[in-house]
């Protein structure tokens, strides 16, 4: 960007001649990233995915060139979810828009452009926010620190409030970094995994047959050379933020690495390729109920003796005795208009277990509560039997460990069940999922901490595999083996029995 200014009249008695122009640069796109970003066309852009990669300074330039180009027309609005996230954002504005001949208004925080465009920073945490911008022409949308998001949804929202009738290209710009509840969606939607090195094309095919074009550009600190000239130490100050995966994932944009995970046990070696369950293996199912939120049911067996997995790729796996695998899942929606009803998820059980010999069910003890007629158990149950399959029993809902002012003190709860087994023991998991099994591998390894009790799960996450893997352990608890005591040498002694008498004598 540029701003002109003219040099001061010289003195009266000299000669005169043109003014000379001198140019303020106040901004311009360093190459790489930041140039893909200016000049995207697509109305979706993910852009940065690692720590340090210029992305506040990309979008807020990004801006102030659309705004030059279509002026009055140009409404864009930074949305974040906390305050504090947006403070950077807005010192950085009045350092580019302030020069440019910009009015910032600190009230509404809410920029006047120079050629009549509006930059706003507001406040987005759910769905119902993001309904008070509609009826409302906004070009463009920024979300900052997309990860901070538990799901996509009120993000998505954003998209009925992006119109221009002046021909202003929509755009609706993400931002985000490794970590947070909203990791596993980011992901899964821009397939972060790996990070890619260069710009990617994706395509979503609409539900009239359009195609919607997304742009992700990544970007790295490295990529940022300004920011590395002027604080050369801060890639240093990177490596000292905590465990290798929190530098791994914010220096690298390692999206698989997650710090402070509740199950921070969790690794490949949980996941098997798929290979056929012996028919005598004992099988039984796991669900979580959820009448708005998604039901999860798994599908289990258990390993009847030290056991070599094979797959058609060749790859073995020996798995010990006692060993649960999830073969077998299914993740929906139930309950609600234009969800699926309690019988159909009874009947979608039935249709799943053709050629399985189920031995039991446990299910989420709240839907065994009845309110004034059959409860959801009772009209799943229903349709189970009357097809000659096992029903459901409740499920042990223990979550954490008992404590002094329970009946069952120092009984283990669900959550240490389950991660004992995820560890298993000799570097040997006694819990393993299939790799088909995606929503628990996308799901269970990005879960939280409560941060009100840290024993417990951040219950605002997507937590229903979880919830239903947990019913699974604690129906068939497993304890390690305690350690095999030595063999003691035999020195003839034996232990004293009733024909043994010791004559004490008394003086």
């Amino acid at each position: 960007m540029e701003s002109q200014t003219t040099s001061l009249p010289k003195p009266s008695g000299t000669p005169t001649t043109p003014p000379k122009r001198r140019i303020k640069l106040v901004w311009y796109p360093q190459r790489g990233p930041q140039e893909a970003l200016v000049r995207c066309p697509y109305p979706e852009i993910f852009f940065g995915g690692a720590r340090g990669g210029g992305k506040t300074d990309g979008v807020l330039g990004k801006w102030a060139i659309k705004e030059r180009r279509y002026g009055r027309h140009l409404n864009a609005v930074m949305f974040r979810r906390t305050t504090v996230s947006a403070e950077d954002a807005i010192e950085r504005s009045k350092e580019i828009y302030g020069p440019l001949g910009g009015k910032f208004n600190e009230s509404k925080l809410r920029w006047k452009m120079p050629n009549g465009g509006r930059v706003s920073f507001a406040y987005l945490d759910s769905i119902q926010d993001a309904n008070e911008y509609q009826g409302r022409n906004v070009t463009d949308a920024w979300v900052e620190e997309a990860g901070q998001y538990e799901s996509a949804t009120p993000i998505d929202r954003l998209f009925g409030v992006l119109r221009s009738s002046a021909g202003v290209p929509a755009q609706l710009v993400l931002t985000a970094n490794p970590g947070g509840a909203g990791q596993h969606w980011l992901r899964d939607r821009y397939r972060l995994h790996p990070f890619p090195r260069n710009p990617l094309k994706l395509e979503r095919l609409l539900a009239n047959g359009q195609t919607h074009h997304v742009a992700v550009i990544p970007s790295r600190i490295t990529d940022n050379r300004i920011l590395c000239e002027r604080d050369p130490d801060y890639i240093n100050r990177l490596h000292m933020v905590g465990g290798p995966q929190l530098v791994k994932a914010w220096l690298e944009g390692d999206w698989t690495a997650i710090e402070g995970a509740f199950f921070d046990c969790w690794s490949q070696k949980n996941i098997l390729a798929p290979f056929t369950v012996p028919h005598e293996w004992l099988k039984f199912r796991s669900a979580d109920w959820g009448s708005f939120a998604p039901f999860s049911i798994g599908w289990w067996a258990v390993v009847q003796d030290d056991y070599v997995a094979g797959n058609l790729s060749g790859a073995v796996r020996k798995l010990p005795r006692g060993a649960l695998v999830r073969y077998r899942e299914w993740y929906g929606l139930g309950g609600g208009k234009g969800k699926l009803t309690a019988e159909a998820v009874g009947d979608g059980i039935v249709s799943r277990e053709t050629s399985d010999k189920i031995d039991y069910g446990v299910l989420d003890p709240s839907a065994f509560a009845e309110d004034g007629g059959p409860s959801i158990a009772e009209r799943i149950n229903n349709v189970l039997v009357r097809n000659r399959r096992v029903p459901f029993r409740p499920a042990d809902n223990s979550r954490v460990a008992a404590t002094a002012g329970t009946q069952r003190r120092g009984a283990m709860g669900g959550w240490d069940q389950m991660r004992q087994r995820i560890i298993g023991e000799h570097d040997m998991p006694m819990l393993y999922v299939f790799e088909t099994c995606t929503n628990s591998i996308r799901t269970v390894p990005t879960l939280q901490h409560d941060p009100a009790r840290a024993e417990d799960v951040d219950t605002s996450q997507e937590d229903h595999c979880a919830d239903d893997i947990r019913y699974a352990c604690m129906s068939r608890p497993w304890l390690k083996k305690p350690p095999e005591r030595e063999e003691q040498p035999d020195h003839g002694w034996r232990p004293m029995g009733d024909d043994d008498a010791i004559s004490v004598k008394t003086i």
